[in-house]
């Protein structure tokens, strides 16, 4: 085993990548983009069988264009905004997480061999992806949802 790597250590192997898409990273105008989730070649159609029944895709990949040297672990303003409150990463979404993951859910626009057409996934050109998740409304939350107000303002031009 690698030193760097620990007998606890989670390991992940991407199954595809985004392709196309925005190509640079940056906040908000996620609606309207389109891409493709290609899955690697050692996957066969039938692992997406069934899945063009689905509307939606929990779609989660890693945020790999930031730098271990900007991964944040204590509390910051979302998106460096001071009108915001100081909040621990994880009661916010950014992308300088500890592990780096990203979670986003997406309309399934058609599947095509392993080219999974996607709308609205806020990940960029050459992104890995490690796992794909048909979008069922049960997996939703139960009862009513809050949020903080500026929460809700962090998410007004997201989509």
């Amino acid at each position: 085993m690698p030193e760097d790597i620990t007998p606890d250590a989670v390991v992940s192997v991407p199954v595809g990548r985004v392709v196309g898409g925005r190509a640079e990273v940056r906040d908000d105008d996620w609606g309207g983009e389109t891409a493709i989730v290609r899955l690697d070649a050692a996957y066969t159609p039938d692992a997406v069988a069934g899945l063009d029944a689905f509307s939606h895709l929990e779609v989660v990949y890693h945020f790999d264009r930031v730098p271990a040297d900007k991964i944040q672990t204590g509390a910051r303003h979302p998106r460096g905004n001071t009108d915001w409150p100081l909040v621990g990463i994880f009661a916010q979404r950014g992308k300088n997480r500890p592990n780096r993951l990203g979670v986003s859910r997406c309309r399934l626009v058609k599947v095509d061999g392993l080219d999974l057409h996607v709308q609205g996934l806020d990940a960029v050109d050459g992104t890995p992806v490690l796992d794909i998740k048909p979008y069922m409304a049960e997996f939703g939350p139960q009862g009513e949802t809050a949020q903080p107000d500026w929460a809700t303002d962090l998410m007004r031009d997201y989509y």
